[in-house]
């Protein structure tokens, strides 16, 4: 399993837009939207977990255009 961070996503975008982008390059295990505690709008990023297709998902979509907006996709990296 790889996961991956995925920013710049619009703000009015859902989990399940970005699960069906990514799951076109393999399978995805889940998709999360990051929310703001206190305003609970979208902060612009989230993370994808993929079992297969996480390197091509990052090379095909990482500044492609989505909802408006140009993806940032790279692999996650662990919390400092």
């Amino acid at each position: 399993m790889k996961t991956i961070y995925v920013g710049n996503i619009n703000y009015n975008a859902t989990a399940d837009e970005l699960k069906e982008l990514f799951s076109q390059y393999g399978e995805v295990l889940s998709a999360k939207i990051i929310i703001d505690r206190e305003t609970g709008r979208s902060k612009g990023f989230g993370f994808i977990d993929m079992e297969s297709g996480a390197e091509s998902a990052i090379e095909e979509l990482d500044g492609k255009e989505f909802q408006g907006r140009r993806l940032r996709v790279n692999e996650a990296r662990p919390r400092a």
